[in-house]
């Protein structure tokens, strides 16, 4: 609820050029309110389809309808009723259950952290169907510009560090934007204070959780800063959701694994996720990109991470 009305207050200044809208809501293409609604009918139709998953009270990976194929599509093939249904349509039917079959049958028998599923499940529905896309005659929609006046440009100093820090959390789920995040990130927080047992799985690591993906991004935004300028966006939000979750779930919330996983994650997800997305087909949203990325920093960094503290030991 904070992550979605923070991003429709954004969008709203952003359609009347205010100058606290922030970076602009789902990259400026307008596009906001088919997003939350495509990712949205994505996440309730895949609960109301694999109700009978979630009746043993077992965590199970409906949620990635939500940060995948609908809002992609939505942002590569334009907003309207018809990409959104068949886009929230699309992330219940193929990424939800993919998703559910990687994370029991093979993530778990194996020891793989479920992030590892969730993100195959991502990457190779999204990967068919828009070659689907392609051979039905679908084409990438460039976004209309918006008649609202412009803001001032960014300078790339301290203050739109922090400003980038605190946008990263509200990326996978396509919204990129400061006040999204904030949204978010107070949610969460507001969860923790009425039910502490609640957020991260219940596992009470929810500041390391924060402290780690607030790292994160902050050393990958300054590492990667001239890329940051040179191309307008990079891809500084992999660690957060991906390698930093999973190094803390499997080896605990200390301060060595919370710095470990931040630091390795900025360093080497960020570029592997531009230059795999560089080299996709253009009937391919680039987010796939990042997505095997997250694969590849996870199945490295989480051993890596456990390998440095026996060493330590």
């Amino acid at each position: 609820m904070g992550l979605i009305g923070g991003a429709a207050l954004a969008h709203w200044a952003h359609r009347r050029g205010k100058s606290w809208q922030g970076f602009p809501v789902c990259y400026g293409t307008g596009r906001g309110p088919w997003v939350a609604a495509a990712s949205l009918g994505g996440l309730v139709l895949a609960n109301v389809v694999f109700a009978d998953a979630l009746q043993d009270g077992r965590w199970q990976p409906t949620f990635v309808a939500a940060v995948s194929l609908p809002a992609a599509m939505v942002l590569l093939f334009g907003g309207g009723w018809k990409i959104t249904c068949i886009g929230a349509a699309s992330g219940a039917l193929l990424v939800t259950p993919l998703a559910l079959l990687l994370v029991n049958l093979v993530c778990a028998p194996l020891g793989l952290p479920a992030v590892v599923g969730n993100v195959v499940a991502m990457a190779l529905s999204s990967a068919a169907t828009f070659t689907l896309a392609r051979r039905l005659g679908w084409r990438p929609v460039p976004a209309a510009p918006l008649p609202a006046p412009t803001v001032p440009a960014m300078r790339h100093g301290w203050k739109w560090g922090m400003r980038r820090v605190l946008a990263d959390f509200s990326e996978a789920p396509f919204m990129g934007n400061e006040l999204a995040s904030a949204g978010l990130i107070g949610g969460v927080l507001l969860a923790a204070l009425i039910q502490p047992a609640g957020p991260f799985y219940g596992t009470g690591w929810l500041m390391a959780l924060l402290c780690g993906q607030v790292l994160a991004s902050a050393v990958g935004v300054w590492l990667w800063r001239e890329r940051w300028i040179q191309h307008g966006w990079y891809p500084t939000y992999i660690p957060i959701v991906s390698v930093v979750p999973a190094c803390i779930l499997a080896h605990g919330a200390s301060a060595v694994v919370v710095v470990l996983s931040a630091l390795l994650g900025a360093l080497l997800t960020p570029p592997v996720a531009a230059a795999c997305s560089a080299r996709l087909p253009a009937h391919v949203h680039p987010y796939i990109g990042n997505l095997l990325s997250m694969v590849a920093g996870v199945v490295l960094i989480v051993p890596a991470v456990g390998w440095l503290l026996k060493g330590e030991a």
